[in-house]
């Protein structure tokens, strides 16, 4: 009897410590306790602290569950993240008047320059003189349809080495949670095709170079050849 009463007693001060201190809140919250027309009985009062433990064993468990749901999350930030800046191909983000506003680190080596002098840059620095026309037309068409599609240029490395890439240009619409004044941004993918052009350019050399032998092969007369046999028999 004296161990249940021990434990009696040791509920109901738990319980009014825990009410102390919920009027106490209330209070300083400024709100006036309100009269009630019983006080609540001890099974009532078991019950409450019941749920109030069961209810931060439930808070306990969803902070778990959202810091193992964080770590997920940041790992799969890793992985895209180690995706996007070692890919062999180099990815920009381009605002709506065509600056540069991030960059991977295949699009740093691919022309260059620093990250820091890329960023914020015009495309169009980039871009080799003649064939700016080119990138005009190729982005007024993906601003005018925001279908995307791809064209060839030169650009132009840091030590002014114009090089040719393969451009493929897409539009990305601003997020639900973007401002509302945020402009649209397009994904530019720039592919080095230096080495392929290269090729193209030799057989077209090639067969330009083939087309001349054939001909000067026939506008030289035959009667000409027989003529230097007879020379060569007469000596």
């Amino acid at each position: 009897m004296i161990g249940r009463n021990n434990k009696s007693n040791d509920k109901s001060n738990e319980f009014a410590g825990l009410r102390w201190r919920a009027e106490e809140l209330v209070e300083k919250q400024g709100e006036r306790p309100r009269k009630t027309s019983a006080t609540p009985s001890h099974e009532e009062a078991l019950r409450l602290v019941h749920e109030l433990r069961v209810h931060q064993v439930e808070l306990q468990m969803q902070n778990d569950e959202l810091c193992r749901a964080q770590a997920e999350l940041n790992k799969t930030r890793e992985r895209y993240f180690d995706l996007y800046n070692y890919a062999p191909v180099g990815y920009f983000i381009v605002s709506y008047d065509g600056r540069i506003l991030e960059t991977n680190l295949a699009g740093v080596t691919l022309l260059g320059f620093p990250r820091a002098a890329l960023v914020k840059q015009p495309v169009t620095r980039f871009i080799f003189k003649e064939d700016q026309d080119v990138y005009y037309l190729h982005r007024r068409e993906l601003l005018a349809t925001g279908k995307a599609h791809a064209c060839e240029l030169r650009m132009v490395k840091a030590d002014g080495t114009p090089f040719w890439v393969r451009l493929t240009a897409s539009l990305q619409e601003p997020s639900a949670t973007s401002r509302p004044d945020s402009a649209r941004t397009s994904r530019v993918v720039l592919s080095d095709v230096s080495e392929q052009k290269q090729i193209e350019q030799n057989k077209t050399q090639l067969g330009a170079r083939l087309q001349q032998a054939k001909h000067g092969s026939r506008a030289v007369p035959k009667g000409r050849k027989i003529n230097s046999r007879k020379k060569v028999a007469k000596r």
